[in-house]
């Protein structure tokens, strides 16, 4: 008998899970404009970071999560500045 040989994807987790950490990054990035951007911001960077090193096909969306991520936390600096404080 003759074994076939089937490769196995490079990196199987590619498409899937970046996607998803877009969508998440930029869903996160949205809401901590509004509430909790001390963890929120941070979390939305990361996130798009991620999925755009996995090549994610929802390149736009990750670009915006990144962009919301760090409005976030520039809105964060801004409250802490105005009130000497972290919290609304």
């Amino acid at each position: 008998m003759h074994a076939t040989y089937t490769p196995t994807p490079r990196r199987p987790w590619a498409t899937g899970d970046a996607d998803g950490m877009a969508v998440a990054s930029f869903v996160l990035g949205l809401v901590g404009l509004l509430v909790f951007n001390v963890v929120l911001g941070p979390t939305a960077l990361v996130l798009a970071a991620l999925a755009l090193a996995r090549r994610t096909r929802r390149r736009g969306r990750a670009l915006l999560g990144m962009a919301l991520g760090a409005a976030d936390l520039v809105v964060l600096l801004a409250l802490a500045t105005a009130d000497h404080s972290l919290s609304w």
